[in-house]
């Protein structure tokens, strides 16, 4: 399957899970090319039904946050305001047909953490199935 046929993959990641500085980052997107593009922000709960949106709209045909660990969190409840929002953001791509699998929320648990490295390639292996957004498809 070249570049094109792959899904795209918008990657939001919280900068609390484990073995996700700027190398690792790098490295990875060494390694996806552009069938992954990274974000790394502050807090999963800062994340806005706007930005998953956006990112289906301009480029990705999937858009996951990876949250940190459960109970983790900086800010207490970030975790929690980002499982809403994922929540939101299904409602909404639904209503206007696109599947609920497109968007999507991984919080770990205290006891065996996953690394970035490792919630990636689970990721894109469970968008491989889903076919070519429609917003993407050229006419």
């Amino acid at each position: 399957m070249n570049d094109q046929e792959k899904p795209v993959l918008a990657l939001f990641y919280c900068r609390n899970v484990p073995q996700s500085g700027e190398a690792e980052r790098q490295t990875l997107e060494e390694k996806y090319g552009r069938s992954v593009r990274f974000f790394p922000i502050p807090c999963s709960g800062r994340l806005e039904p706007v930005h998953l949106l956006k990112a289906l709209e301009e480029f990705a045909d999937a858009a996951y946050i990876i949250a940190c660990p459960e109970g983790t969190c900086r800010y207490f409840e970030g975790n929690h305001r980002a499982k809403k929002r994922v929540e939101r953001t299904k409602e909404i791509i639904g209503s206007i047909g696109l599947e609920g699998e497109r968007v999507g929320i991984v919080v770990g648990s205290r006891e065996g953490t996953k690394t970035l490295a490792q919630q990636a390639e689970d990721l894109t292996a469970r968008i491989s199935a889903l076919p070519r957004s429609p917003v993407h498809v050229r006419r």
